[in-house]
């Protein structure tokens, strides 16, 4: 089984830190002494992944010269621009699928997640679905829980309206075939949150449940936590 490629999206203007993204995009925070996206790609070299595409909007040039080609990584590093209009998260992958092939992992940027990734690959082939997401039963702890998952299976997924039955939150990784991009005009602007959300009603969504907590830098809240984190790794 070769390893997908992973699509990684850089592209936000970082609004819940605004105070401290105004100076520095997210991707480029240090944590633990490094820039997050060092961090990430560190993890993804570790899980086998060979091939990376980074979908990036918001002071784009700042990332790829802090990132460049992928060598020191390890890894295979291409750029997918947003443009002069920003496409969000589901716009950003269409743009992007030149360069990611039939099918490929999609990373939030601002996710460190320690999950089994080849354990997610092949959950996604053996469904034969068009994408699937995983979900950690959060219950609110973390972050609003957002996905009904029983079974097995996700019943529904609604990042906007949770209902109290949710107990599940979206990861933040997910793999998705071309396919299921393609039906959005080139040059759409959307969420990735509202492509789950039309294949979870059409039942072209998998889901696969992760036991691993994640870790992001999203919120003040959450980079204290990643850091604390990755130094306590780094003394170990």
């Amino acid at each position: 089984m070769s390893t997908l490629p992973v699509a990684i999206l850089a592209g936000g203007l970082g609004t819940r830190l605004h105070a401290i993204t105004a100076r520095t995009p997210k991707a480029l925070l240090p944590i633990a002494g490094r820039p997050f996206i060092h961090w990430q790609l560190e993890l993804l070299a570790e899980q086998g992944i060979a091939d990376v595409v980074l979908c990036l909007g918001h002071r784009a040039e700042e990332i790829r010269r802090a990132v460049g080609d992928g060598p020191g990584f390890g890894l295979r590093i291409r750029y997918s621009f947003d443009g002069a209009v920003a496409l969000g998260t589901g716009g950003a992958l269409q743009r992007a699928l030149p360069a990611l092939g039939p099918a490929f992992f999609v990373l939030y940027g601002d996710s460190y997640l320690r999950c089994s990734f080849a354990a997610v690959q092949a959950a996604y082939e053996e469904s034969r679905a068009e994408g699937l997401m995983t979900v950690f039963r959060n219950a609110n702890r973390w972050e609003p829980s957002n996905v009904l998952f029983r079974g097995g299976r996700i019943l529904e997924y609604n990042k906007r309206t949770p209902t109290s039955e949710m107990a599940h939150v979206d990861y933040g990784l997910g793999v998705l075939s071309a396919r299921a991009l393609q039906e959005r005009s080139a040059g759409s602007v959307f969420d990735l949150a509202d492509l789950y959300h039309d294949l979870c009603l059409r039942g072209g969504l998998a889901g696969w449940e992760v036991g691993e907590r994640f870790y992001e830098i999203g919120s003040v809240a959450g980079i204290a936590e990643t850091e604390h984190y990755l130094r306590a790794g780094m003394l170990r």
